[in-house]
C-alpha cells in the first residue's frame, strides 16, 4: 500500500509524456534535499531536464528523418588542410541567420574540398 503514490506518480507521468521527470525524480529530490533546495526549484530542475532531453531526442529524430548518410559536425571538419577556406564565414552560417532573411548558400569548389560536409551535414 506504501507504493501507491509512486505507481500512481509513474501512471500519470507517462500519461502526461514526461519520461525524464519519470526516470529522474526521486534521483533529483534526493539531491534537493541533500543540498537543502526547496519545493520550486526542484521542479525547476525536472524541468530543465526534460527540456533538455526533449531537445536532444528531437535533434535525434531531426537527423534520422533527413537520412544524412553519416552524422557530420563543424567540430569534426579540419580547415587545416583548406587555407583558402574562410573559418568565420563558415561559422557565420553555422548561425542560420541567412535563412530568417530568405538568403541562398551556393557552395563552389573542387572535388575533395568539405562542401557536403560543411554545407549538406554540419550546416543541415
Amino acid at each position: 500500500m506504501t507504493d501507491t503514490p509512486q505507481l500512481l506518480l509513474a501512471h500519470h507521468l507517462k500519461a502526461l509524456r514526461l519520461p525524464t521527470f519519470l526516470r529522474e525524480y526521486d534521483k533529483v529530490a534526493r539531491q534537493c534535499a541533500d543540498e537543502g533546495i526547496d519545493h520550486s526549484r526542484y521542479l525547476l530542475r525536472l524541468a530543465e531536464l526534460e527540456l533538455i532531453d526533449r531537445e536532444r531526442r528531437m535533434v535525434e529524430r531531426r537527423i534520422k528523418a533527413a537520412k544524412f548518410p553519416a552524422v557530420k559536425s563543424l567540430d569534426s571538419f579540419d580547415f587545416k588542410p583548406m587555407p583558402s577556406l574562410n573559418k568565420m564565414l563558415v561559422m557565420e552560417l553555422a548561425r542560420r541567420d541567412y535563412i530568417t532573411r530568405n538568403e541562398n548558400i551556393i557552395a563552389v569548389g573542387n572535388s575533395g574540398t568539405g562542401k557536403t560536409h560543411i554545407f549538406a551535414s554540419a550546416l543541415g
